[in-house]
């Protein structure tokens, strides 16, 4: 079941979106030396609750039998354009069709909230991400290179029209 984020579930969500975005960390060889800003280092309590105090993220769970399996939450950029943020799944809950709900719950949400383009995020050597967003819509729209992540960030959108 997919359902808004309460409140009080801001830590259990902090803890699913580390864990789960630190099997890529592990997979690519980021630690919190080389990659501090990566989401699996970067995450805390504070940041999702300042997210939700601050920026009014719409915040999502999917909860299946008492437990949080999945998460996102969507940043309004500007009036036509939102972004897709930390779909997560923790990873023994994988291959089971929680991303692909999620994702499609965020899109059309976000079309619900009357958003013409969803942009999304990736780090670009996770190729079986973006494999798996493109498979689901997603145009690559690009990349870029930080100084400080030592991988490259990929843009993908997809159009709400």
């Amino acid at each position: 079941m997919i359902r808004k984020m309460e409140r009080e579930e801001i830590p259990a969500c902090t803890a699913l979106i580390r864990k789960s975005f630190l099997t890529v960390a592990d997979e690519l060889g980021f630690t919190s030396e080389n990659a501090p800003r990566f989401t699996a280092f970067a995450i805390s309590d504070e940041r999702l609750t300042w997210q939700v105090d601050e920026e009014h993220r719409p915040m999502f769970v999917f909860e299946e039998g008492g437990v949080l399996c999945g998460y996102y939450s969507l940043g309004i950029l500007d009036q036509e354009t939102i972004e897709l943020s930390n779909l997560a799944v923790l990873p023994e809950c994988r291959h089971q069709g929680i991303g692909k709900a999620l994702f499609t719950h965020a899109v059309e949400t976000a079309k619900e909230m009357g958003y013409k383009v969803m942009n999304i995020g990736i780090v670009e050597e996770n190729t079986i991400l973006r494999k798996w967003y493109e498979e689901n819509g997603a145009v690559h729209t690009g990349t870029k290179k930080f100084d400080f992540f030592p991988f490259t960030c990929g843009y993908l959108k997809i159009d709400l029209k």
